[in-house]
């Protein structure tokens, strides 16, 4: 297999980075500096100090998105911090600029306080049509968001949890047609009650899952637990309605389906022969899964998912925010709505027309992804 770290880093020593900025004209005379500088650029400053409305028409900003992260909860090598985190930021940039036309700035900040992040977001906002927060570890990733969405008059969107739920709340729609199971009355077992874990769960119950489960690193969260985070007591308040207690192992007694969103190798072939018939399992940790397909199909699952892109099934968050932001910088759409997010998932879950075991998530490089995903903000 090939050594994709040593030539990373290679490649990125020769490049000095994977993006740039290149103007959209050029300045070849006196003349065109006096167009695109002074003095004809003063007319423009001076114009949209009295028609701020009109700033996304005549500046980059209505295409441009902030890519914010405070570097700690980057991929899966956690807290690094700014500087490890900024060519993961660089690498959404690509994405977005390959995939969507967009484009993307990594903002990559030396704080980790809620507050500073908070006022520093809101501070460089005016440049931007649109803010994607990045790699932010929960519980602070919720506040922070909320906090933006309510004080910003742009879009704001966490993709470690948006972008993630939407993807694989595509992947269960067209897994659970594979295994001929109804997606609503289907045992759903999340774990990982992080960003992505707790904005599946919200999906989920949005479009009338009953049965949720969610485990975090004490086991299944049930009402009586008494060391609850906000964020966790809420998901106590509409999840586990069997009011089952314990760990994995319990929790997947007759389960339809696992998400895991949370660790490496968490996960055997006897958890997953613990589940009902035909189990549907989702082991998303990156890059290490929480199982192998290997090791899942020797427990008898029927459909299986990674965030890996050297399996099938690859479900992963760059198939959705490049066409969320897309389709909310085209609309002058000022929220991401959980409306939003579940229609965005049967879109881009219809983009396969027959799922099968080994096909129910559209390619990253499938070119009606985004428009699809993009038509579905509005």
């Amino acid at each position: 297999m090939p050594d994709f770290g040593k030539r990373s880093i290679e490649l990125h020593r020769k490049l000095r980075g994977k993006i740039t900025i290149e103007s959209k004209a050029s300045i070849r005379s006196r003349k065109d500096l006096s167009l695109f500088y002074t003095p004809g650029v003063g007319s423009v400053a001076s114009y949209l100090a009295k028609h701020k409305k009109e700033t996304d028409a005549l500046t980059w900003r209505g295409n441009t998105v902030a890519i914010v992260t405070d570097g700690s909860a980057v991929l899966g090598l956690g807290n690094i911090g700014p500087e490890g985190a900024l060519p993961v930021m660089e690498g959404k940039a690509m994405i977005f600029r390959e995939f969507a036309g967009i484009n993307g700035v990594p903002i990559v900040l030396s704080t980790q306080d809620v507050e500073k992040i908070v006022v520093a977001v809101k501070a460089i906002a005016p440049s931007f049509g649109a803010i994607n927060l990045e790699d932010i570890g929960a519980p602070r990733c919720f506040e922070i968001e909320e906090r933006l969405k309510r004080e910003l008059n742009i879009p704001v969107m966490h993709d470690d949890q948006h972008g993630t739920a939407i993807v694989i709340l595509a992947g269960l729609m067209n897994a659970a047609k594979v295994v001929k199971k109804n997606l609503t009355r289907m045992r759903v077992v999340i774990v990982g009650a992080g960003a992505a874990g707790t904005a599946l769960a919200n999906l989920l119950r949005r479009i009338r899952v009953a049965d949720i489960v969610i485990l975090d690193s004490k086991g299944i969260i049930e009402r009586g637990r008494k060391d609850f985070s906000p964020h966790k007591k809420k998901l106590a308040s509409f999840t586990n309605k069997r009011r089952i207690v314990g760990d994995l192992y319990e929790a997947l007694r007759d389960a339809d389906a696992v998400v895991g969103v949370s660790g490496p190798e968490t996960m055997k072939a006897e958890h997953i022969k613990l589940m009902g018939k035909n189990p549907i399992v989702f082991a998303l940790a990156n890059p290490v899964p929480e199982i192998y397909p290997e090791e899942a199909r020797r427990g008898g699952a029927a459909v299986i998912a990674t965030g890996r892109s050297d399996y099938s099934n690859q479900v992963n968050n760059a198939l959705v925010y490049p066409g969320i932001f897309r389709g909310a910088l085209d609309n002058k759409v000022k929220r991401i709505t959980d409306a939003i997010k579940v229609k965005a998932a049967l879109s881009l879950a219809a983009l396969i027309e027959k799922p099968t075991s080994e096909c129910i998530i559209p390619d990253v490089f499938d070119s009606r992804v985004v428009p699809t995903i993009a038509s579905a903000v509005r």
